[in-house]
């Protein structure tokens, strides 16, 4: 099955006409994940429609254009590949990592998504900015070549299931579909877009991730394939106004489609005052000692949601480890 990356239409947003009168906006509906399988039981499909959730990200942690692009693609992929039938056991929830750690100006990126869809990520240089591709942002050139990393973790297991694979492109969709095929042993093919405005606003994010189940019919992948093939750019097919419901049913044409499971991801970061608390451990004792003798308060900052946590020594002190015998 093929693999790639539909990349970024022309954004659009609100403008004025002739007259001097104000377009309205495009109707951004809630954020929504459909899963379904088709008719004859061979072939996985996901398909979301994420604009809010990236839009929040953006909002708590500033991007660049070419950045948000990017990490918005990262997100949108992370929920496709986490998000799946939630586990009966609702404390025994899987838990998904990306890791792209390229050669380009980006730096690392990283998005952890739950299988009930709670999503964060971040970037390592947020004000990477790159001249357009073909009136896209350069997404490739800013994430280069390196590798992606895959961690899937549950409490119930003894240790986390991972793989790691090259980019081959520094494009998201195309990188994570070679994991899945290479690392997971299952042909995919994946679409993701994201429509960034002129003033760096989020006007559509989403995608789709289809998978041939053992035993395919041989017949349905090729009408899969041929379907993909033909599908407009993600990116338009969203600002056009089509949901996941219409994206789903584009790449099953011919080949119907059984119940549709939905679900709504959101931007999602756990992070807490007692964790900016812990992190402060990994200084060692002498650092942490020398920030009470100082007596000032210690800014701690979460590198997915931006948020600020200022520690005052008292709450640092009860932390410090016994210095050893």
């Amino acid at each position: 099955m093929s693999a790639g990356s539909l990349g970024s239409s022309t954004p659009r947003g609100a403008t004025l006409d002739s007259a001097g009168m104000t377009t309205p906006e495009p109707d951004y509906r809630d954020d929504e994940l459909v899963r379904t399988i088709s008719t004859d039981g061979s072939i996985a499909v996901r398909t979301l429609v994420a604009r809010n959730l990236v839009a929040e990200a953006a909002e708590r942690r500033p991007l660049a254009p070419t950045a948000l692009a990017a990490l918005g693609r990262l997100l949108a992929g992370t929920v496709l590949l986490a998000t799946g039938p939630v586990s009966k056991n609702k404390q025994d929830v899987e838990t998904v990592q990306l890791q792209f750690r390229g050669n380009g100006p980006l730096g690392m990126m990283v998005a952890l998504c739950d299988s009930t869809g709670r999503v964060r990520g971040t970037v390592s240089n947020p004000s990477v900015d790159l001249p357009l591709r073909d009136g896209q942002p350069d997404v490739a050139k800013a994430i280069g070549l390196g590798t992606l990393s895959v961690v899937r973790s549950r409490p119930s297991w003894r240790e986390p299931h991972s793989g790691t694979v090259p980019l081959v492109s520094g494009e998201v969709a195309a990188d994570i579909a070679l994991y899945l095929s290479e690392s997971e042993q299952t042909p995919s093919a994946v679409g993701l877009g994201v429509a960034v405005g002129t003033e760096g606003r989020v006007d559509a994010t989403g995608g789709f991730l289809v998978q041939s189940l053992p035993y395919a019919d041989a017949e349905s992948v090729t009408r899969l394939e041929r379907n993909v093939r033909e599908l407009p750019s993600t990116s338009a097919l969203l600002l056009d106004g089509v949901r996941a419901e219409g994206l789903a049913d584009l790449l099953l044409e011919g080949l119907g489609a059984r119940t549709l499971h939905r679900s709504m991801p959101v931007f999602y970061c756990p992070c807490s005052r007692d964790r900016a608390l812990r992190t402060l451990l990994l200084l060692g004792r002498d650092e942490m000692l020398e920030i009470i003798d100082i007596g000032e308060p210690q800014e701690v900052g979460c590198e997915f949601c931006g948020r600020r946590y200022q520690l005052d020594s008292d709450e640092i002190r009860p932390l410090v480890p016994h210095e050893s015998a």
